[in-house]
Order: structure tokens, then C-alpha cells, then sequence
């Protein structure tokens, strides 16, 4: 198959992996944490389906078989990042074995890595599990540079505080690519002699927030200028109603996560000179990123359905699926949760009804990430092994509009329909979150 090359953020590629991989990093209890050299550029040619897909499953991989419960993926490259260049994706001390590892390479990813012109290599004295990829660059003066815009920004003192020890290390790093001096732990912050005054910023990862600290942190800022960040987990996030808190920070952290945020902090302190910021380059907020994309395939399937609708003949309206094409037939006396039919299913297979809504729940949170990132690298038979799955499922609860759409989606393959595969991911999230709301609303009145 002919490789198919565009220009892409690479930060984007890895906050989308993170996102898919939520589930196996909750189930495993890992941390992970990406460390990306700065010679890197931001912007890169490449197969970024392939490129998604190889180091999904590297990670995925990895997770499965490390006894570690904290990851880091490096990224590595030359110094002097040329017109094209291999990038090295790699995992250290992963306690994996040689002959797993090389059995992974031939069973998962060869024809990925085929495809790419890329190599995988398993190093022995470290357990090391590598992926070098090449890619061309976009344009020389896109280097990935990060100068902050003003003197002012320049000097700062930071503590951060995480559970995570590969977390910590790595925002320190960070914050010293800007010369920045970083302390990091409460060890660290006792050195100091609990002096919470000396810092302008403090950095503390949400779940080590107690009333203590926040009485302490507004009782500093009664008389020094600190900036407080909460460092969150995007599918946990949630924004304190609380002056104290001065910016928030979003997992997976990237150097231009940093770089934005120390602007954002001083930007306002800064009186005399004019700071310039690139337009459109926000705070990185992985939960957002993913909402956009969503919010794009909603909109793009309610334009195709308009297309259609307006193309078609009016005597053909009707029978509009045999057009190969996504239409609301037959949803329009559908229940969005049949409770009745649900009931009626339980009863027949002898197990309770709210037990399976909870199984429902349980099996399909946040599978909508799951489906348009499959959707996205047209993994064919995951996508079929998914359909049949959330057909069996949805139907046993009595979730008629979700069965319609699990069907329709088997449909594609029988017309050969692939290409439409993005338009449902938007469809899907929709009816997702309609049933899910549904559920938790009979699982509340019966509790």
C-alpha cells in the first residue's frame, strides 16, 4: 500500500495516543509521561495514521507486559535536525524480554514498520524497546525553539510537588530549559525552610490538594505575587471556582505546554513592554483537543446528511441507505434506552437489569475516543469486533437508536463504504452520551 505523507503536529499525534490509551493505563495503574528532545520539530511530513497506529501499540505493548507502573517515551533526534531525519521513539528499563520483544515486532507492527521505512530494535543490557522512524521537516525555521517574550518572564523560582517521580522530573526539566530554578518535592520545599514565599510559582498535582495548602497558598499571596497551577489528568479535570488558583496544567505536559503557560501567568505583570504570543496556541488541554475533533465529525455528518438529503431524488428519500450512505431511517420511533425491552432481555438470560447497565457503563466509558482513533487508522477488524460488540451490548439493555447505529456501521463493510467510517465517530459520540445520560438517570430513580 502506498504511504500517504502530509504535514502534522506531532504534539497533536501524542496527546491523541494518550487519550486512546486511558483505559489500559487506568487498568495497569501507569503513569505515563512523554520526554521529547527540543531539537524536534513541532510540525513534520509524514504517514501519521501508520506513525499513530506503530506507537499505539508500542505503548500498548509495554503497558501489558513492564512490571514498571511509570513510563517515559522518549523521543530522540540529531542535534541538528536536517531536511529529513529519523526520530527515535524508545522506553527504557522496560523488564521485558528479548524474545517477547522480538516476537511483538513480527507479530504486531512489521507491516506498519515496512510501510514506514522504519526500524525496531530491543537493546539487552537495558530491556530498551525502540522505534526509529524518518521524517522529512516542513520547514527549517520550524525548529521547536521556545524564547519567552520578555525580560520579565526570565528568573523564576518554581516548587512542584506530584506523586508521580517521572511526572516531577519531568516538568523540572522543562521548567530549566528556561533557565528557570526548580525545586521539586516536599524534601526539597523543607531544605528551603518551608518557605512557601521564596517561590513564584507553585505547581501541585490535584489529588495532594487539602484545605491546609490552600489556606497556606492564599495567606502567601496576601503578600507576595505566586502563581498557584493544579497539574490535573484531563479526564478527571474540573476548574475550581477559587481566586487563589492561578492557571491550570493538563496531562500529557510537552515543553510547549510550559512555554504557554509561563506566558499566561505574566503576561499581565508585565506594564512597560508589549508581549507577542503565537495566536491560536493555548495552554495545552488534551480534553479539549479531543472535543474539537468530536465537535468537527458532529458537524460533518450533519453536513453530509444534508447533501444527501438535498442530491437525492424525492421518491428515494426514503430508501436512502442504499445509497451507501449514513440516514436517520428508522431511528425516528427508536428509544434512545428501551426500558421495558431491556427489562423483558434481563429477565430471559436470569440476570439483573441494572447490573447490566452498569456493565454497559463500565465497558463503554470513553469509548468514543476508542472508535475514532480506530476509525481514524481504518483497523479494519477492530472496528468490525467493535460494531458486533456494541450491538450484542446495547441490545441486551434495550438501547434501540445505539443497535441502529452499531448495524449501520457493520453496513459499511458490506457496501464498502470505509470512507464514511470518520462521519460516525461524531454520530457516535452523540448517541453515547444520550444513553449514558439515560442509563444514569433509571439507574438513580431504582437505586
Amino acid at each position: 500500500m502506498k504511504k500517504i505523507e502530509k504535514f502534522f503536529d506531532i504534539n497533536m499525534v501524542l496527546m491523541t495516543i494518550y487519550s486512546a490509551l486511558e483505559t489500559v493505563r487506568e487498568e495497569e495503574g501507569i503513569e505515563l509521561v512523554y520526554d521529547i528532545d527540543a531539537t524536534i520539530p513541532k510540525e513534520l511530513r509524514g504517514d501519521v495514521e501508520s506513525v499513530t497506529h506503530v506507537l499505539t501499540q508500542l505503548l500498548m505493548f509495554v503497558f501489558q507486559n513492564t512490571p514498571n507502573r511509570e513510563v517515559i517515551l522518549h523521543l530522540r533526534a540529531p542535534k541538528d535536525f536536517l531536511d529529513e531525519e529519523s526520530i527515535t521513539f524508545e522506553v527504557e528499563d522496560t523488564g521485558i524480554g528479548r524474545e517477547k520483544a522480538l516476537s511483538f515486532f513480527e507479530a504486531r507492527i512489521k507491516p506498519v514498520l515496512e510501510r514506514l521505512d522504519a526500524t525496531a530494535t530491543y537493546e539487552e543490557e537495558t530491556a530498551k524497546i525502540a522505534v526509529s522512524i524518518p521524517f522529512k521537516l516542513h520547514d527549517l525555521g520550524n525548529r521547536r525553539y521556545y524564547r519567552l517574550p520578555d525580560i520579565g518572564m526570565l528568573g523564576k523560582k518554581v516548587l512542584l510537588i506530584s506523586k508521580s517521580k517521572i511526572v516531577a522530573e519531568s516538568l523540572q526539566k522543562m521548567f530549566k530549559y528556561f533557565l528557570y530554578e526548580v525545586d521539586e518535592g516536599a524534601e526539597a520545599y523543607k531544605r528551603r525552610g518551608s518557605n512557601l514565599a521564596i517561590y513564584d510559582i507553585f505547581v501541585l498535582e490535584d489529588s495532594l490538594l487539602t484545605p491546609g495548602i490552600e489556606e497556606l497558598v492564599q495567606k502567601v499571596q496576601e503578600k507576595h505575587d505566586l502563581k498557584f497551577v493544579i497539574l490535573q489528568e484531563a479526564d478527571h479535570a474540573e476548574v475550581l471556582n477559587k481566586k487563589f488558583v492561578s492557571a491550570y496544567l493538563v496531562k500529557p505536559v510537552m515543553q510547549e505546554s510550559i512555554f504557554e503557560l509561563i506566558v499566561a501567568l505574566f503576561e499581565d505583570d508585565i506594564k512597560d513592554r508589549k508581549i507577542k504570543k503565537e495566536a491560536g496556541k493555548p495552554i495545552i488541554n488534551m480534553e479539549k483537543y479531543i472535543m474539537d475533533a468530536f465537535k468537527k465529525s458532529e458537524e460533518a455528518y450533519v453536513q453530509m446528511e444534508k447533501i444527501k438529503e438535498e442530491l437525492m431524488p424525492m421518491h428515494q428519500r426514503k430508501e436512502s441507505f442504499s445509497q451507501n450512505v449514513p440516514t436517520e431511517e428508522g431511528e425516528e420511533n427508536a428509544l434512545v434506552l428501551n426500558v421495558e425491552k431491556g427489562l423483558e432481555k434481563s429477565k430471559q438470560k436470569g440476570v439483573d437489569y441494572i447490573d447490566e447497565l452498569h456493565d454497559f457503563l463500565e465497558t463503554f466509558d470513553r469509548s468514543d475516543v476508542y472508535f475514532r482513533d480506530i476509525a481514524k487508522s481504518k483497523a479494519v477488524w477492530q472496528i468490525k469486533e467493535f460494531a458486533i460488540d456494541l450491538e450484542k451490548k446495547a441490545n441486551a439493555i434495550g438501547a434501540e437508536r445505539m443497535v441502529k447505529l452499531a448495524e449501520k456501521i457493520s453496513l459499511l463493510f458490506v457496501y464498502d463504504n470505509l470512507d464514511m467510517l470518520p462521519v460516525y465517530t461524531g454520530k457516535y459520540h452523540l448517541e453515547l452520551k444520550k444513553l449514558f445520560t439515560e442509563i444514569e438517570k433509571y439507574i438513580k430513580r431504582h437505586a
